[in-house]
């Protein structure tokens, strides 16, 4: 199997996904970093694009877990 058909399977396994939703969470700490700073200094526009990326983070986990779901419903041994 080659390099990139590894790295698609991994995309796709437990691990992968997991690791999916470390690495969006961690974006979430950013997004809430910069709402907190838009606060501070009144900045509307920047507060408005925080909220739009918080909205996009919380989809993006949504479909994550979802996709987690499906691989523990497809797993065997929990059955």
């Amino acid at each position: 199997m080659s390099a990139i058909g590894k790295a698609k399977g991994f995309k796709k396994s437990k691990s992968g996904t997991y690791l999916s939703i470390g690495t969006t969470a961690f974006g979430a700490l950013s997004v809430a970093k910069q709402a907190k700073k838009a606060r501070s200094e009144n900045d509307t526009l920047r507060l408005v694009d925080a909220v739009v990326s918080a909205a996009a983070i919380a989809t993006g986990l949504a479909l994550l877990l979802r996709e987690l779901k499906r691989l523990g419903d497809d797993d065997v041994l929990l059955g």
